[in-house]
């Protein structure tokens, strides 16, 4: 028997009384169990009989097991009884475990909280595709310019801005060097405001070979708190100086660098590819938009355990981008001068936002009976083998049943949103480049 009681609208209460001939079989079995682990002198191990065994140890010594045994059959039948959904471990309190007497306990959980739908169907959207011109074109000429650009010794010449320096250096405070404040073949770019504000510019003008004194002061927010404000001296000198030398866009070039023959071929595949790239962008943009007024329209309550459970995956997805760069979290905190608490609360409002949106699309999923088939499964685990260049049978049986859930998981939402957007009342509007360039303008003024 199962009495149900909503605590609010992400806990329930449960209450479950199991029969005494259930728990009088959990205790059978206990023995059973307990039977084999003790010893009682005159009998051998495992032939105590049971009257014994509870009358020298007393009917407690059964009790933990048999709990083992009942509380996970019955609670697991209460919450399919019941129909609940737990998104974490219940809170447990017995009641009455008592032998020849139904086994009572009380079960406090969390669960999927239920969700008002508001309308999702017909919503409105703007879908703003901006223009893509001739300038965007040439944009991207000059950025394979500058992945091919070469660097060639100045002899010579003074640093100028944007040129490659090798130097050594030595910082002084108070006139004493600092630990960490040098360096010996260092490269720096200048320009690249990679150093100290000041330490760049004042390297414009040397030569190769020259030696200067830099004066510079370390900004008040600096990551170290006994360099932050200081005023520091380095004594710089330039070993090297590199100029680039950009390519010029000639066919030559284009053969060299890519699978086409002229300058116009090249130039026509990147506006194409910048005009898919673009559709694409703008296609996600207002799939985003339909989803938040989906969201925005629904009222759900926000279970803590999942904003939590959504900031612990936020912080392995930082780890995964830190470690690409070499970095670990601990050493971004020192570096961002950051407490683990606080980057945990500058994202709880994210990772609230992402919780209220999955839960208002599984919603619209169990509604529209939205499905992932086994076929759908099968095709996105051919486009992972087909990646990672593997065989798809190596791919499947790599695969456990919940990362299978996973894949089956991610069809849905692409389904679910999919839905949404062909549901949805889509105006396209085309944005020319000057009118988007005119509103960044604005928008940095």
């Amino acid at each position: 028997m199962v009495k149900l009681e909503k605590i609010d609208d992400s806990k329930v209460a449960l209450e479950v009384e199991v029969d005494e001939k259930v728990v009088a079989g959990a205790l059978d079995e206990a023995y059973k169990k307990v039977v084999r682990q003790v010893s009682v002198p005159g009998f051998r191990k495992g032939k105590v009989p049971r009257v014994i065994l509870e009358k020298r140890f007393g009917p407690e010594i059964l009790y933990e097991d048999a709990l083992d045994i009942l509380l996970p059959r019955a609670y697991g039948e209460a919450v399919e009884e019941t129909g609940i959904t737990p998104i974490d471990r219940p809170e447990i309190d017995l009641v009455q475990f008592e032998k020849g007497k139904p086994f009572i306990f009380k079960a406090v959980v969390e669960v999927l909280p239920e969700v008002k739908l508001g309308e999702y169907r017909g919503l409105e959207a703007t879908q703003e595709i901006r223009e893509i011109t001739e300038q965007d074109v040439e944009k991207s000429l000059q950025q394979l310019r500058t992945q091919h650009v070469r660097l060639h010794v100045v002899e010579e010449g003074p640093v100028e801005l944007g040129d490659l320096v090798i130097i050594d250096f030595t910082g002084y405070l108070d006139g004493e060097p600092f630990e960490g404040g040098s360096a010996e073949g260092y490269s720096l770019e200048i320009g690249s405001n990679t150093f100290i504000p000041g330490f760049e510019v004042q390297l414009v003008g040397m030569k190769p070979g020259e030696e200067k004194e830099i004066e510079v002061t370390f900004p008040e927010n600096y990551h170290r708190a006994e360099l932050a404000g200081k005023p520091a001296t380095f004594k710089v000198k330039v070993n090297e100086v590199k100029r680039k030398e950009f390519p010029e866009l000639t066919d030559e070039f284009v053969q060299e660098v890519s699978d086409f023959e002229t300058l116009a071929e090249l130039k026509a595949d990147i506006l194409n590819k910048l005009k898919e790239q673009e559709a694409e962008r703008s296609r996600v943009a207002v799939q985003n938009e339909i989803v938040a007024k989906a969201v925005a329209a629904s009222e759900v309550a926000i279970p803590n355990v999942l904003v939590e459970r959504e900031i612990d995956a936020m912080l392995e997805e930082m780890n995964r981008f830190l470690a690409l760069q070499g970095l670990t979290l601990d050493k971004y905190l020192e570096l961002s001068n950051k407490k683990l608490d606080d980057f945990r609360a500058d994202r709880r409002e994210e990772a609230q936002r992402r919780v209220k949106t999955n839960l208002v699309l599984d919603a619209i999923i169990a509604k529209e009976g939205i499905t992932a088939s086994d076929a759908e499964i099968d095709e996105r685990l051919q486009e992972i083998a087909a990646n990672y260049k593997q065989d798809l049978q190596k791919v499947k049986d790599a695969f456990t049943e919940g990362q299978l859930s996973h894949i089956e998981e991610e069809i849905k939402y692409r389904k679910v949103i999919e839905f949404l957007t062909d549901e949805a009342r889509i105006t396209e509007n085309t944005v020319p480049a000057v009118q988007e360039d005119e509103m960044k303008s604005e928008e940095e003024a």
